[in-house]
């Protein structure tokens, strides 16, 4: 699911901001780029937001300043080439005079800055700081939730009205088998000069096997039962988009066995319009979390 969320911390000796944006994403990708000063945290930073989230792209701004006092190191390798370097000029030559501090300091990367560990306070702001974001950012998700349950619930109800009209034909499917068989036996027997009696008992058989072999009942049955489910599962908070994805599914397969197993045309129309709010179901489910 979309959503934004911001938090900044600030302490004594340090303040930090941090922004979160999440777009649509079957599985959880966080994108999280850190300096070398906190690139340790990379991992408690992801924890943080996977026990949170568990679907969408994650993309994480992190900006922090540290007030306490910065110390340096000396690059003593840098330093020592360079002196001795101007000792050997100093005797090659015959130069007199020592090398001035100024010219030293002004050594490219003779100081670096010295690591240190972060300090506790540093990495209790930076957590507090997700947390606070991370709360910001499933407010948005939440209300973006709230209209998708509304959508998907629009969505389930035209399934209903769709699946009315089949339950009433499903019904007169073995008529219309026997009907139109009676009349392809009566086609045949039309074109031929003899004259054959019809075996009512073999063709109330041969009705029977098509009407068992085209009865959608326990499609029906099935279909309204994973509507139940799906209603149910949208009023969860957790871990509810992978299930709906496969209830989406068993019902788009529901679907396209009524569609298969008859040639009425009410029922086929209906299972069609039926399979397209089950499309639409699927991509609204792929943001769910």
């Amino acid at each position: 699911m979309t959503g934004f969320g911001r938090a900044t911390v600030t302490g004594k000796n340090l303040s930090i901001a941090v922004e979160l944006k999440t777009v649509n994403n079957r599985f959880l990708d966080v994108n999280l780029r850190l300096g070398s000063e906190v690139q340790q945290l990379e991992s408690t930073i992801k924890r943080l937001i996977g026990n949170r989230l568990s679907r969408g792209r994650v993309d994480v701004n992190l900006n922090y300043d540290r007030t306490e006092e910065v110390a340096f190191e000396l690059n003593r390798p840098v330093i020592n080439g360079f002196l001795a370097a101007m000792r050997q000029m100093k005797h090659e030559f015959s130069l007199t005079g020592d090398p001035d501090l100024n010219v030293i300091a002004k050594l490219p990367n003779v100081f670096s800055t010295k690591k240190e560990e972060p300090s506790e306070e540093f990495l209790a702001g930076i957590e507090t700081a997700f947390t606070l974001a991370l709360d910001d950012l499933e407010k948005m998700r939440d209300k973006e939730g709230e209209m998708l349950e509304s959508v998907l619930e629009g969505n389930l109800s035209s399934i209903e009205q769709y699946l009315e009209p089949i339950k009433a034909e499903a019904t007169n499917i073995a008529d219309e088998h026997r009907v139109r068989l009676n009349k392809r036996i009566g086609d045949m027997l039309a074109k031929s000069e003899a004259q054959i009696e019809v075996d009512q008992q073999r063709l109330a058989q041969e009705v029977a096997y098509l009407a068992d072999r085209s009865d959608i009942s326990e499609e029906i049955d099935r279909l309204t039962t994973h509507i139940e489910h799906f209603r149910t599962i949208i009023k969860e908070t957790r871990d509810v988009g992978k299930r709906l994805d496969f209830l989406t599914q068993e019902l788009n397969r529901e679907a396209n066995t009524i569609t298969s197993k008859t040639n009425n045309m009410i029922v086929k129309e209906n299972a069609l319009a039926i399979k397209s709010e089950i499309e639409k179901i699927r991509e609204q489910v792929q943001n769910v979390e």
